[in-house]
């Protein structure tokens, strides 16, 4: 699941999604919520009705001013559809003389030799999109800007829960703060990005996750910890291990490795189903974890673990982990 998350991160990946999108939002907007208004279209692409209309008033016209040329360039605006509304004013004259009719026939088709159309056109409803059918799209669209507002929610800060107050801040069972290692005072270099992260039983959605940036700002990666297994039933949820895991983006992979209880790693079946996910490795106080990629190394120490107590077996799920999850950038990528 980390991994996951940690690829939707990846800029270039946040990039493509984000233009499809943006298109789909696009496009629906565009052809349903506000379409194009046309403006000062030819005769030819009005409605029927309208063509039908356009070429009645030219008859009415010419039967007052004679002017010819006038009259045939109306004929010829209405383009391949012309033929079509001439033989619906012929079948239905209503007040207009028949004769006058028969007189612009002979001018613009002489011999009654007229144009056939080379398709029937398209019909567009003249009313476009009804006001029920607007809203219902207005409502899709809030609908989906909501999900991926509460996706971007998801992946990118999942600590804040949606909201949701912090299982232990309810009980009341507050975690001791723990200080971070001061790597300086022990005659190390100090790393880039340095970071605690506490799980407590409850925190059925722990999965805290941390930005790699360079002094200067640059982002470099991200890491995090997440539940990667649970052991019973009922709730809260019995951890049995979690995923410490580190993307580079100078690397082409997630590097992951699975903190396991002690049950979990020294039961065959659930060390062998974890093996798959990544390192599997037993929690222990004061145990550092490493894993390194392309460009950086980060050093995971277990700060304190509690074990939970119940009817499952002994070691089995944490009721409290602390982890410190320090990073250094390497002076060069591993060849």
């Amino acid at each position: 699941m980390n991994s996951l998350l940690a690829y939707l991160k990846k800029p270039l990946i946040l990039g493509i999604l984000a233009g499809v999108l943006g298109f789909g939002l696009g496009l629906l907007w565009g052809w349903g919520i506000q379409p194009v208004q046309w403006k000062d279209a030819p005769p030819s692409l009005l409605n029927p009705v309208y063509q039908e209309d356009l070429l009645r008033m030219a008859i009415d016209s010419y039967a007052l001013n004679g002017d010819q040329d006038l009259a045939v360039k109306r004929w010829e605006s209405l383009g391949e559809y012309a033929n079509r509304s001439l033989e619906a004013i012929k079948l239905n004259p209503g007040k207009q003389d028949s004769s006058l009719i028969t007189q612009f026939t002979n001018l613009v088709a002489p011999g009654g030799q007229t144009v056939t159309p080379l398709a029937s056109p398209v019909i567009l409803s003249g009313g476009g999109i009804s006001a029920f059918g607007r809203i219902a799209l207005i409502a899709l669209a809030l609908l989906v800007i909501a999900i991926v507002i509460f996706a971007v929610i998801k992946f990118l800060k999942p600590d804040l829960h949606f909201g949701m107050r912090n299982p232990f801040k309810q009980s009341g069972d507050e975690p001791h703060q723990v200080e971070s290692t001061d790597y300086s005072a022990l005659g190390e270099q100090s790393p880039i990005a340095q970071f605690v992260t506490t799980y407590i039983s409850g925190d059925d959605l722990f999965d805290d996750s941390f930005s790699i940036d360079s002094a200067s700002g640059e982002f470099l990666g991200e890491c995090g910890v997440g539940i990667s297994e649970t052991i019973g039933v009922g709730d809260p949820k019995k951890v049995s291990a979690f995923e410490v895991w580190m993307f580079d983006k100078n690397d082409i992979q997630t590097v992951t490795k699975v903190l396991m209880s002690e049950h979990a790693f020294n039961d065959p079946s659930t060390f062998q189903r974890l093996q798959a996910k990544g390192e599997p490795i037993m929690v222990e106080r004061g145990k550092k974890v490493t894993l390194e990629t392309a460009t950086l190394q980060m050093i995971a120490t277990v700060s304190e673990i509690d074990y939970g107590q119940g009817a499952l077996p002994q070691g089995s799920f944490f009721n409290r982990v602390t982890l410190e999850l320090a990073i250094w950038q390497k002076t060069a990528p591993i060849d």
